[in-house]
């Protein structure tokens, strides 16, 4: 009895650590690829929504936006695609106000794409493929906060994108050490089961 009772708490503690060795490393991913831009010129730009307050982006969303644009300016892109749809009382989604955004930037309205019913990264990014399709190539930079990069690269490539992460360096969040570690290890669990069990659609 004895034995058995060691044989069952060397069994729990093995997957325990394995548990933590594999996590581990889906952390230590996340954090290598919030580190790479992989900008290179492509057929469109690609903006994941965030929060917008009566019409005006939030400090998170003109990150990403000021970032994009710095990019079409740059030439890097044929279209720039805003995502995200309206949330829970608002008036508008974060897609118009990320247009109305760019446009005040200087981009151009005709290259402006709006994905505006997605409200999550998956919806957004499957919404985003299937409006590429109708594109000479499904070539696009994904532009978020650092740590969102690995997921997106993961969702870009199983929805049938040829995706180039390009991370955001001055979002409020990378700063602020408790909200930024949150979002990571909130990555280091979402990364691993859209790379298992996000299917191709």
């Amino acid at each position: 009895m004895a034995r058995g009772r060691r044989i069952f708490w060397r069994i729990i503690a093995s997957v325990f650590i394995g548990v933590i060795v594999f996590w581990a490393g889906w952390m230590g991913a996340v954090l290598i690829w919030s580190s790479i831009d992989q900008a290179r010129p492509a057929e469109s730009i690609v903006v994941l929504g965030a929060a917008q307050y009566d019409g005006r982006p939030s400090p998170v969303l003109r990150a990403r936006l000021d970032h994009a644009v710095g990019l079409w300016n740059r030439g890097m892109g044929k279209v720039l695609i805003v995502t995200g749809g309206r949330g829970q009382g608002d008036t508008t989604s974060e897609a118009a106000v990320s247009r109305a955004y760019a446009r005040r930037q200087g981009v151009p309205d005709g290259v402006i794409l709006l994905e505006s019913d997605g409200r999550t990264t998956r919806e957004s990014m499957l919404a985003v493929s299937r409006m590429l399709n109708n594109r000479p190539a499904k070539t696009a930079i994904l532009v978020s906060d650092p740590f969102h990069m690995l997921r997106l690269s993961i969702l870009g490539r199983r929805f049938g994108l040829i995706p180039f992460t390009s991370p955001t360096r001055t979002s409020p969040i990378s700063p602020n050490r408790e909200e930024r570690w949150r979002y990571i290890l909130s990555e280091s669990v979402k990364a691993p089961l859209a790379f298992f069990f996000e299917r191709k659609s």
